[in-house]
């Protein structure tokens, strides 16, 4: 039973974030210049395994309505707060659902606000430098259990959705987004994988055997993988995130698995912080085919 969560509006006043409503520093807009702009809602959902409520930053597709039998597909965002990538994010997604684009479907976007994205996203580290650098990290596998029993079944039970499923994870959440595609493919059915910090614990997950590329896995998965020109990872061990990317590319393209569908993207024109806008453009366009909608 999950528990009882609060809802508040996410809002927009005068383009600019009511700071309440995400616990943003900044401005208020002054009140008298008009209503504000509704973007969505804000569900508090208490976590029993995390031990903490997460904020889940929720945007419905126009013409959403509970009553109604439409039920649509969910968007999975990490690093889903209002001062990280919620609203660009929605702001794509929103775009390609006008009818004279109509490439994605239109969509429910559950962005996952942090708390501590180094502990929630990364598996336990062998290396000793980065175990000091970064001492709260390690505990993705509980954060995926909480993305598997307790985030899926509330956004399922409480909006209404399809089972079709995608998950956006840039940096270190394209780490926990490849380990999930390694070690709980099932959980999406698309994965848009971002400049993804393969570097950590040395470029251990590239090293695994994954079910995902066994002929006997059955769902139908499609990856897009994003990298920029981006250079050297930050780790104690050299690393080019450009080479990792590609090294996981040619690892899931040696899948004997027809229903693993691989999309690679090279952007030399951005880097590690600018690629992320850019990046889930270009996923839409290769996973959402224009015909296919």
């Amino acid at each position: 039973m999950l528990a009882t969560i609060n809802v508040f509006p996410v809002v927009l006043g005068f383009l600019l974030l009511t700071p309440p409503l995400f616990g943003q520093p900044g401005a208020t807009a002054p009140a008298n210049l008009g209503k504000p702009f509704v973007l969505g809602v804000i569900d508090e959902l208490p976590s029993k395994l995390l031990g903490e409520k997460r904020i889940l930053n929720i945007y419905l597709p126009e013409g959403y309505n509970q009553s109604d039998t439409a039920r649509y597909p969910v968007i999975y965002l990490l690093d889903g707060s209002a001062d990280e990538d919620f609203i660009h994010v929605v702001g794509l997604v929103q775009f390609n659902n006008f009818s004279w684009i109509n490439r994605v479907p239109k969509s429910i976007v559950v962005g996952i606000a942090n708390t501590d994205r180094r502990r929630d996203f990364t598996f336990p580290t062998t290396i000793e430098e980065d175990k000091k650098r970064f001492p709260t990290t390690g505990q993705s596998a509980r954060f995926i259990r909480f993305l598997e029993t307790e985030l899926q079944p509330f956004i399922e039970s409480r909006y209404r959705t399809t089972t079709a499923r995608t998950l956006i994870g840039q940096s270190l959440g394209g780490l926990l987004a490849t380990e999930i595609l390694f070690k709980k493919p099932a959980l999406f059915n698309r994965y848009i994988i971002i400049s993804p910090s393969l570097w950590w614990d040395n470029g251990s997950l590239l090293r695994q055997n994954p079910a995902v590329l066994h002929p006997s896995f059955a769902p139908k998965t499609a990856v897009y993988v994003g990298v920029g020109k981006e250079g050297l990872a930050p780790g104690s061990i050299p690393h080019v995130m450009e080479v990792d990317a590609n090294l996981l590319v040619e690892k899931l393209k040696t899948a004997q698995n027809r229903n693993l569908t691989i999309h690679f993207d090279y952007l030399p024109q951005e880097d590690h912080g600018t690629i992320t806008h850019q990046a889930v453009f270009n996923a839409f366009r290769l996973l959402y085919p224009l015909g296919n909608n």
